[in-house]
């Protein structure tokens, strides 16, 4: 019975590990021929506090964490090597804010199609996360809030 026990605390805590961090919204920029990078984006939520650290998707060459942040009076774009994710609060990845850049794609994505992004975290505890997610590829002109109205 002791052995039950160990085995069911020591899956409930990998389970627990695993779900450290939720994904929700998860969308990407269309684009058209010949475009070679968009963003994606996206709420990120961890319980315990973690970091994105990385990402790649099948669709582009190389997947970036950005910022948008004002210098003097430009808004300029930068990619970061972390974001930190506090715990129990909401992150959002949005355009003007921080994103995700998909670069050197590899075709153009097109609206209704769904794209795979691999996020890779790391805990408070140092250890290594990672969160698939299909990411809804929108309207060129989307702007995040939901779906655009015609």
């Amino acid at each position: 019975m002791r052995t039950v026990w160990f085995v069911a605390l020591a899956l409930g805590l990998a389970a627990s590990a695993q779900a450290q961090v939720s994904v929700s919204g998860a969308w990407a920029r269309g684009t058209v021929e010949g475009q070679r990078a968009t963003g994606a984006f996206m709420q990120l939520r961890s319980a315990d506090g973690a970091a994105l650290v990385g990402a790649e998707s099948p669709v582009a060459g190389v997947v970036e964490i950005h910022e948008m942040r004002m210098d003097g009076n430009t808004m300029r774009m930068r990619a970061v090597p972390r974001l930190e994710l506090p715990a129990g609060q909401a992150v959002d990845l949005k355009p003007g804010g921080y994103h995700m850049m998909l670069i050197n794609l590899k075709a153009p994505l097109r609206k209704g199609e769904s794209v795979p992004i691999r996020l890779k975290f790391q805990g408070q505890d140092g250890k290594p996360q990672e969160v698939e997610v299909k990411a809804e590829v929108r309207d060129l002109t989307a702007s995040g809030g939901g779906h655009m109205k015609h």
